[in-house]
């Protein structure tokens, strides 16, 4: 999308026209809130983004690249960027980070080293570095599912089953013994082998084997700059995550956990991102609090926190995850104001695969106490599919209260009025 230049006043004494280049993959659920915020900020924006045939104008009309052709879209961007310069550049998700640094790199616009954004995306890497730096990681192996599993599977149970570099908790899958660890990594590999469209490379053909660390789970949410980590939230998953599988659902703000945990959290994301070798940017990350108080890296992500779920900081609808990220990336730094009161949102899980037929309740749900808003993704006729092989929530839940606990009561309460009718899939089978 290309917006009219206009002056960006960053302060009473002088102005700066700024243009930033944001990378996003097609279909991306904060396209549309960068756009907004870059409008408030009166920022150029433009998309790139491999949907060339997309109905969505602002990819239609932006730059056509191919996150596996690093050179020719390279060459695209840079002829972009003679005609009118950018001024800094965002990778919106995971699968944008990647090129969005080396990019950044070759146009000298503020970024990370890119072998530090490499580690956040590449499981087995990244446990090897914060290994190596003294992190406080789960125990781990790699498995090479073209040879011999069994001789493999060596870790003490139970433990979980990863692919190297995919998000959302897909692929994801917790083992207690022997036979359900040869399923998981069997059914794991089929869902790398229908996701790649890429050459074989060490992605597709190893698997991460990590200790299962019982505990809380919560998710930091902060950024960089220059080289130091600020948070922005600490978010509590009230529902438990234990498995087999590991649905997201609820998030909320502020963590009712003690003060000096807190701190450590904040400490150990500091750790990781030093290990990394990360300066600047957004940070999301993951981490399981076990008994004794330790708090175990499970992820560390040069990215914002997913989807939607960046409402749960705002005020008004004033964009102030996407303001904060857009003022990084060009060196001009605008601490936004987040919300105070207590918020969360809820992702939708499917729970049942097949063809979505309607929806019901969603008035009744949105008349809970302490529900602002709820919004579906996935409309009536489209196919539904749960995880592990699933990478989709139906929608979100959007709530604030004065406590976390009132924001969790209303969340659920929202859920279990929301009714999804589901029909089954058939497939035909030949008769012989």
């Amino acid at each position: 999308m290309r917006l009219t230049h206009q002056d960006f006043t960053l302060n009473n004494d002088y102005k700066i026209k700024h243009r930033i280049l944001l990378v996003a993959p097609t279909g991306s659920y904060r396209i549309a809130a960068y756009l907004q915020a870059a409008m408030a900020m009166n920022i150029d924006i433009v998309v790139a983004s491999p949907g060339e045939h997309s109905f969505i104008s602002e990819i239609q009309n932006g730059l056509q690249i191919d996150f596996n052709d690093f050179k020719s879209s390279l060459i695209k961007v840079q002829k972009e960027h003679e005609t009118f310069p950018f001024t800094g550049i965002i990778g919106s998700e995971d699968a944008a980070v990647e090129f969005s640094t080396h990019v950044a790199t070759h146009l000298n616009l503020i970024h990370n080293p890119e072998l530090s954004v490499q580690l956040t995306h590449r499981k087995d890497l990244a446990r090897q570095r914060l290994t190596e730096h003294q992190c406080t990681v789960p125990q781990y192996s790699v498995v090479d599912i073209n040879q011999a599993l069994e001789p493999q599977l060596k870790l003490a149970w139970p433990y979980v089953v990863k692919p190297l570099n995919m998000s959302a908790s897909r692929g994801v899958i917790r083992v207690n013994n022997l036979q359900e660890a040869i399923v998981a990594c069997q059914r794991v590999t089929e869902i790398i082998k229908a996701d790649r469209t890429e050459p074989v490379t060490f992605e597709n053909t190893h698997l991460l084997l990590e200790q299962y660390i019982d505990g809380r789970e919560v998710a930091f949410e902060g950024f960089l700059h220059k080289n130091k980590l600020h948070r922005l939230a600490l978010f509590d998953k009230p529902n438990p995550l234990v498995g087999p599988y590991f649905e997201e659902t609820i998030y909320v703000t502020p963590s009712n956990l003690s003060h000096d945990i807190q701190q450590h959290i904040h400490h150990r994301v500091t750790q990781a991102c030093q290990a990394y070798g990360l300066i600047t940017g957004p940070i999301h990350a993951e981490l399981r609090i076990d008994s004794k108080g330790e708090a175990w890296i499970l992820e560390v992500a040069n990215r914002t926190i997913g989807g939607d779920c960046a409402r749960t900081l705002d005020i008004s609808g004033e964009y102030a995850l996407e303001k904060l990220i857009i003022s990084l990336s060009t060196g001009d730094l605008q601490i936004p104001t987040v919300m105070s009161r207590a918020s969360g949102v809820m992702m939708i899980p499917i729970k049942q695969g097949g063809i979505l037929q309607k929806i019901l309740g969603v008035t009744q749900a949105r008349q809970i106490q302490g529900v602002t808003d709820i919004k579906i993704n996935i409309s009536p006729g489209n196919e539904l599919l749960p995880l592990p092989e699933g990478n989709q929530y139906l929608g979100y839940i959007f709530a604030q209260a004065n406590t976390s606990e009132q924001v969790t009561e209303a969340l659920n309460n929202a859920y279990a009025k929301l009714d999804f009718k589901v029909t089954p899939l058939f497939s035909l089978t030949p008769q012989a």
